[in-house]
């Protein structure tokens, strides 16, 4: 039986009946994990994502992103982060063999790497591919930062300036050689060095995470129409930068200071959607459905809406959008990006 998180209590309290249930998805972006305690979800492995794949919504197959789990305990130190590889490489295989259902669980495999060790990153990326069972398709390495300590910072202390650092960018470089992706996963203070970084190596291709990560906590509370201003300019700066691709989600996360989770009760998806909406259209509007693609960031979302409510949010903003427009943002762009066939 699939463990329950911490709030799931106040999850059940609401749900919905899913729209376009036959709607073929590719979630591109999830966490598999356990032990991690400190998370409403401690525990999230086959069986728990399963019950949310399941809730209603047609999802086809998954990519996981790597989130720090079962890292090797001994060994050389920048190749411990190869076990993480090794544990989603084992659910996937379970996944495909069907025994699970017809979905395709981690289909397609993203870890990450220590980028500070520059050309010498493409021994720990070849032992990814070898350790990936033909999954593995690229890194995050996080350029997450912030000086308050309201706001937690990525797991590789590079300091405020990672996408800047020469040895990052021969590590990226490194990406190419094996034609393997980048996620963009920085705060929106760092956005100005993550289109500096795709400008700079325009042969890679960056899917940006998270909608470049706009922050509504700690000194950027009750700033949200000013930081809004700000992030627009980066993102019709990025967008310009035709490597770089961007996931739609993840603004459900406790920094985004929405904060659903401290309401009585969780967020429809119409609560949800009119909340977000203008980043969705914005980013819409100038990296075009070409090269948008839905995304989950479960179960660290699932601090503040289930599953199925979270995907008729999406639903709701393109309710009058093209058959073929919907087929690319749900499915066929991270299928494509991601090189999968499911």
């Amino acid at each position: 039986m699939p463990s329950k998180g911490t709030n799931h209590d106040w999850l059940i309290q609401y749900d919905e009946e899913t729209l376009e249930p036959d709607l073929p998805i590719c979630d591109p972006h999830h966490h598999l994990w356990d032990f991690r305690f400190e998370r409403t979800s401690p525990r999230y492995m086959l069986d728990e994502i399963l019950e949310d794949l399941n809730s209603g919504h047609n999802i086809t197959s998954t990519v996981f992103i790597e989130c720090g789990a079962m890292y090797k305990p001994d060994g050389p130190e920048e190749l411990r982060v190869v076990g993480e590889t090794e544990f989603v490489n084992g659910i996937a295989a379970m996944s495909a063999s069907g025994e699970y259902g017809p979905q395709r669980v981690a289909a397609g495999i993203i870890s990450t790497a220590d980028m500070s060790l520059g050309a010498a990153v493409g021994d720990v990326l070849d032992a990814h591919i070898a350790a990936g069972g033909g999954r593995f398709r690229g890194i995050r390495c996080s350029a997450t930062w912030e000086a308050s300590d309201t706001i937690k910072n990525g797991r590789w202390p590079y300091g405020p300036h990672a996408h800047l650092d020469p040895r990052y960018r021969e590590g990226v470089a490194e990406l190419v050689k094996r034609d393997l992706s980048m996620e963009g996963w920085c705060y929106h203070p760092q956005m100005p060095e993550l289109i500096d970084l795709a400008k700079a190596c325009p042969d890679v291709t960056i899917i940006l995470d998270h909608f470049g990560g706009p922050l509504g906590i700690g000194p950027y509370e009750g700033r949200r129409d000013e930081i809004f201003e700000e992030w627009k300019g980066y993102i019709a700066d990025i967008a310009q930068c035709e490597n770089v691709v961007a996931k739609l989600g993840g603004l459900n996360m406790d920094y985004n200071g929405f904060g659903w989770e401290h309401r009585p009760k969780p967020p429809t998806s119409e609560e949800l959607l009119e909340a977000t909406r203008p980043y969705f259209e914005y980013t819409i509007e100038h990296f075009g459905v070409d090269r948008c693609l839905f995304e989950s960031n479960f179960p660290v979302d699932k601090l503040s809406c289930g599953y199925n409510v979270l995907w008729n949010s999406f639903k709701r903003l393109t309710a009058n959008y093209s058959a073929d427009e919907k087929a690319k943002l749900y499915h066929d762009n991270a299928t494509r990006i991601y090189r999968l066939d499911v």
